[in-house]
């Protein structure tokens, strides 16, 4: 009998990847979208008319014009940003900066004439009540009666990690979180969902506190001494990581339904979509009483305020901060950042997914604490595409795909690349897999200002880690960093040009 060589399960185990993310593109001549091409066309026609009507030299001239226009329009930056929109955003950032609308103080000696906190821009309009699940569980109900109609509910969870965890663990988690993903597109009335990771310093109250509160007073003088050094030296450097989850549901606009009525609705669905969180390494996950959603929102505002926020807890005490006391005092938002109470912060957007496949570990760096940065909100959102919708879209973004790659002679690689793509992203979903729009905030907040050029460069550095494109959202910090809250914002509903017209540009 040969030698019998021994087989490592974990060198045999094939590393499981994800990938095939694309952005929906509709079909074109030279890279541009439908309304582009048929843009082009017009402007051709417009153009053999001048010539007949008035002349060569003025259709030279209307041409020039014309060529000037379709320009700007093709020329575009890394980011898939035309020099055209580019010039739209620094525009209507100057008419905002000349009416001052970037700017922004409440309170008693604010500009708010009812003398209260309440939140600027987006989330100004929020109001807040608080329901009861059927297992009697209170959760603060967001309403936002403009822009959809829409109704948000926000579950804390509390993230398990990867730490000491099997590799066939977390692609169980990552499977069933493509399974609560793709379920979010069945849920009757749900529009959107956010995923937000916040990491924050640790005041260390909470571990004194606990520590506190067990010491045995008959215990050795140099064990009780060791605990209290332990307690004062521990928490600097230690950071908190907590994560919400905030489901967006919109009744209609048609529909004339009161936050009681809504609140009983989402009271029986609420248990089966925490619980369903609950197999995805989520933790524990429940629904956000309304005090604490306050308290959260408060911090992000005013970061100086957790320390006294964790002081009351320590004592006790549950803060009293009621929903238009939740803002800040004083609120500045600039081209590229913004200025908040005790604080200042800077938002990126996502403009590109990371290329190829990636393991599930890809976003790791991204979402773990950094020394340069104070605090650090990831915010990924999601709006489900209900599958009645998603097989007219996976069909259309295959025509387009299939258009380009058989408008020229010789098709590029990333144009057979992408009618791959979109070939594979139609038959999952004719297999039954669901459709999901994502994309990404960041959001860097430092109490210190000098620290603003450690936190870009941070921040850059762990974009190019997790291989993402990141671009900060000139022109709309406030804006970008209410959304990146969960509040459950849909940016897509405050648009000036609906995001339809967008992607056939």
């Amino acid at each position: 009998m040969g030698p019998v060589a021994a087989v490592n399960d974990d060198m045999t185990r094939t590393v499981r990847t994800y990938g095939n993310w694309r952005v929906p593109a509709s079909a074109g001549l030279m890279g541009l979208g439908t309304l582009g091409t048929v843009f082009l066309l017009g402007s051709l026609v417009l153009i053999v008319f001048v010539v007949m009507i008035a002349g060569l030299l003025r259709g030279a001239i209307a041409g020039a014009v014309l060529s000037v226009v379709l320009l700007t329009v093709l020329t575009k930056d890394k980011h898939g940003k035309s020099t055209m929109s580019k010039m739209g955003v620094r525009m209507l950032w100057w008419k905002a900066r000349s009416l001052g609308a970037h700017l922004y103080r409440s309170g008693p000696l604010g500009r708010v004439p009812w003398g209260r906190y309440q939140l600027p821009g987006l989330a100004a309009p929020l109001r807040l009540s608080e329901q009861q699940d059927s297992y009697g569980r209170p959760f603060a109900l967001l309403h936002l009666p403009a822009n959809g109609n829409h109704f948000s509910v926000v579950v804390a969870t509390e993230p398990d990690g990867a730490a000491l965890v099997d590799i066939e663990q977390v692609d169980s988690w990552v499977a069933e979180w493509g399974h609560w993903l793709a379920n979010l597109g069945d849920e009757p009335d749900l529009v959107a969902a956010s995923v937000t990771v916040e990491t924050s310093p640790d005041t260390g109250t909470r571990l004194r506190r606990e520590v506190v509160g067990q010491i045995d007073e008959q215990s050795p003088e140099f064990a009780r001494q060791v605990l209290l050094e332990t307690v004062d030296a521990y928490p600097h450097g230690s950071s908190l990581v907590r994560a919400f989850v905030a489901l967006t549901f919109s009744p209609g606009r048609d529909k004339k339904i009161t936050p009681e009525e809504m609140g009983r609705d989402l009271a029986a669905r609420l248990p089966g979509l925490t619980q369903g969180l609950s197999s995805t390494g989520a933790g524990a996950a429940r629904p956000l009483p309304a005090h604490e959603l306050c308290e959260v929102i408060r911090v992000a505002y005013d970061p100086a305020a957790a320390v006294l926020i964790d002081e009351a807890h320590a004592a006790g005490e549950v803060p009293e901060i009621e929903w238009t006391d939740v803002g800040p005092t004083a609120h500045q938002a600039g081209w590229d950042k913004i200025r908040h109470d005790s604080a200042l912060s800077v938002s990126w957007t996502m403009t590109a997914a990371p290329r190829g496949n990636v393991q599930s570990s890809i976003l790791t760096r991204l979402l773990a604490p950094h020394p340069d940065i104070a605090r650090k909100r990831v915010t990924l959102l999601y709006r489900p595409l209900d599958p009645a919708r998603a097989a007219g879209v996976v069909e259309a973004d295959l025509r387009a795909a299939e258009f380009r790659a058989t408008s020229s002679a010789k098709p590029t690689a990333r144009d057979m690349l992408a009618t791959r793509s979109a070939r594979a992203t139609a038959a999952e979903e004719a297999a039954g897999a669901g459709l999901v729009n994502f994309g990404m905030i960041v959001t860097a907040t430092v109490e210190d200002l000098d620290k603003e050029s450690d936190a870009r460069a941070a921040v850059a550095n762990l974009s190019a880690a997790s291989r993402l494109r990141l671009r900060p959202a000139y022109g709309a910090q406030d804006s970008t960093f209410a959304a990146g809250l969960p509040l459950g914002i849909v940016l897509p509903m405050h648009l000036r040009i609906p995001v339809e017209i967008r992607e056939q540009m």
